[in-house]
């Protein structure tokens, strides 16, 4: 079995126990933004100090920064930024199942960016992938609460946050990948760790940023929850350096794909720890984007 898919299928584990922890943050001590910024400032001393021991230990040189490096680098941690914020938002809105399945478009979205932006060539079978995935957009956006057709369905609070998170996460999913190749050393650990290492210090200083121009007391709030948020930062860092390794070996749209595991993960979660009512519909939108990413990976 290639390496790739193990380490993919733990970082979606992982991130399905971080999404989990910043739903009980967000909807109890932080806002979302407050939410988000403790898995960076949890995590960062960590990674740092994993990074050094591993280049003590083995003897290995950080390979030199080109200017291409800090632009992925730069795009890809502000991308991760935003979108991270859209999903604890969307926390708020539905439940947890359902917000992680919005969050899994990415998969369809990271074909469209990668046609746009790479000239990357989508088939015919890619393109129906796509448009079943947009099917269980529809289905999935459409609630009592949210009444009207379905194009008022997909312009509603919930819908646009979990599409804006999916397209957020395929930048960062492209960009991260990106970075990584700029590295010029063959140690694909070397190369996810100190990408990772950056990537996350940029992002804690750009949170940081923010929060002291916009809501300083969110940070002081931020310690407080430290109990429960240094465990988002813990699997935060397990989760990043999965994605991270995995974006090294493989084409991130594979990655991508595989790392859908953590939809039913997220089934789970909802329904054991979260006690939440999933409806017939939820579970046939659910049902469409897997079958969307079904159709996608034979594509590829």
């Amino acid at each position: 079995m290639p390496l790739w898919i193990p380490v993919t299928l733990a970082a979606a584990s992982f991130q399905t126990v971080r999404f989990m922890l910043q739903k009980v943050l967000s909807s109890v001590t932080l806002t979302s933004a407050g939410a988000t910024f403790s898995r960076f400032i949890y995590s960062a001393p960590i990674i740092l100090l994993l990074l050094w021991a591993y280049v003590a230990a083995t003897g290995a040189q950080v390979p030199d920064f080109s200017a291409r490096f800090w632009v992925f680098a730069a795009i890809g941690g502000l991308s991760q930024i935003l979108a991270t914020i859209c999903v604890v938002a969307l926390f708020k809105q539905r439940n947890f199942a359902v917000g992680i399945t919005f969050k899994k478009t990415e998969v369809i979205q990271t074909a469209i960016v990668g046609l746009v932006v790479l000239g990357d060539d989508v088939s015919p079978l890619g393109w129906v992938a796509i448009a079943i995935g947009l099917a269980a957009v529809l289905v999935l956006s459409k609630t009592k609460d949210n009444p009207g057709g379905y194009l008022r369905q997909l312009t509603g609070r919930a819908s646009l946050l979990g599409l804006g998170s999916g397209v957020l996460f395929a930048f960062s999913a492209v960009s991260y990948r990106g970075a990584t190749l700029q590295l010029e050393t063959e140690d694909a650990v070397l190369r996810a760790a100190v990408t990772l290492g950056v990537v996350v210090c940029l992002q804690t200083a750009m949170m940081l940023v923010w929060l002291l121009a916009r809501d300083p007391g969110e940070i002081a709030r931020v310690w407080s929850a430290r109990r429960v948020a240094v465990w988002v930062g813990l699997t935060s860092m397990g989760g990043s350096f999965c994605w991270f390794l995995a974006f090294t070996l493989q084409n991130a749209a594979y990655v991508k794909a595989l790392g859908q595991v953590e939809l039913l993960l997220s089934l789970l979660a909802s329904l054991v720890f979260f006690k939440e009512v999933v409806t017939k519909r939820e579970i046939l939108g659910m049902g469409l984007l897997v079958l969307s990413i079904l159709a996608l990976i034979l594509a590829l």
